[in-house]
């Protein structure tokens, strides 16, 4: 049983350029990304993609539509256009996933949409878009709920999911029993690990609290077909090189052991 891929996601240098992220990713020793769309062109043009994979060598697994507050009015404010061009993009450039995030309890036209029209167009353009959990946020000493399924019961009848473990550390659910719930329906994972402090910290694996390994041994025998994007904070080692490709090779090789040990453990 071969083990998930693992990627690693550019949402780590939000304000550099794509070329910057690939050039490091791949010095790194990762073999893949998953590119978040910004207000940088070559994150949004499916060529400018496509050259970069080339030329080092690395695959893209994963594109992330511009869903984030800073990315509001990128590609316009409608999430169902946003949805529609991130496909778009993602089909011209050989990406398998998209990564999109949950309508506002208010867009019920969007959650409309995910649910009775959105299968169609996965199945037009071989594109899965897949539905990332999120988590409530803190507000006057008590928990806001701004998204539709930060509760996951409202994640029915959608057929992809992303399992991202720090909004599931937030929200206080259990990574291993997330996974379960998601079953056949996960199709990609944002590891990060979360402080434990009640916000969503995105910290790499190893500098939190959560049990990442155990869910990773999980992921890795329960016949996940999908990708392990690892998507973290790393301001705090902008500025120094040595420890930024330090704490990315680290975080890499403890994720890709994790699931590779438990894989032979499963033979």
């Amino acid at each position: 049983m071969a083990s998930p891929p693992v990627l690693f996601s550019s949402a780590a240098f939000f304000a550099r350029p794509l070329s910057w992220t690939f050039r490091l990713a791949a010095e790194c020793g990762y073999r893949g990304v998953e590119v978040m769309v910004t207000k940088d062109p070559e994150s949004q043009d499916p060529a400018s993609i496509r050259a970069l994979a080339e030329e080092f060598g690395l695959t893209v697994g994963a594109l992330h539509a511009p869903c984030l507050l800073l990315t509001r009015k990128v590609w316009g404010t409608d999430p169902i256009g946003k949805i529609d061009r991130s496909v778009e993009v993602a089909a011209d450039a050989d990406i398998p996933v998209v990564v999109v995030h949950p309508p506002y309890r208010w867009q019920r036209a969007y959650r409309r949409w995910l649910v009775e029209d959105l299968p169609g167009v996965e199945e037009r353009t071989g594109v899965a878009v897949a539905v990332e959990n999120m988590f409530p946020v803190r507000v006057g000493g008590r928990d806001v709920t701004f998204h539709s399924n930060q509760d996951l019961d409202a994640l029915e009848g959608l057929h992809h999911l992303v399992l991202d473990t720090s909004h599931a550390a937030v929200a206080k659910h259990d990574l291993i029993e997330v996974r379960r719930l998601f079953g056949t329906r996960l199709r990609h994972v944002h590891l990060s690990d979360n402080a434990g402090k009640g916000w969503d910290s995105h910290l790499p694996p190893g500098d939190g609290v959560l049990e990442l390994d155990a869910f990773l041994e999980d992921l890795a025998v329960s016949g996940f077909e999908g990708a392990v994007s690892l998507e973290v904070d790393l301001r705090p080692a902008l500025g120094h090189a040595d420890r930024l490709a330090a704490t990315m090779v680290r975080m890499r090789e403890r994720t890709e052991l994790a699931l590779a040990s438990a894989g032979q453990a499963a033979r």
